[in-house]
């Protein structure tokens, strides 16, 4: 097993348990879309940007899921907008 997919295992399991706590277990999550989006704002913003990025584009996907817009479509909405923002 290589070194990625040692991190993705561990990632995979830490937001299960996550999840689990918020009584989300049911939430989408595209690890690698969300690490790329991370990624891409750590580099061309500065590293703190990575967190309050994805934490932001979280919470635009739960305000348009929570009216009505499907889950998935959200997230990969919101992640692929705060990519294109980070990388311009």
């Amino acid at each position: 097993m290589s070194d990625r997919d040692d991190l993705h295992r561990v990632l995979a399991e830490w937001a299960d348990r996550v999840r689990a706590e918020l009584d989300i277990a049911g939430a989408p999550l595209d690890l690698d879309l969300v690490l790329g989006v991370a990624g891409v704002a750590a580099h061309a913003v500065v590293r703190p940007a990575a967190p309050v990025t994805t934490y932001l584009a979280g919470y635009a996907a739960g305000l348009a899921a929570a009216a009505g817009a499907d889950p998935d479509a959200a997230a990969n909405d919101a992640l692929e907008r705060a990519r294109r923002l980070a990388g311009s």
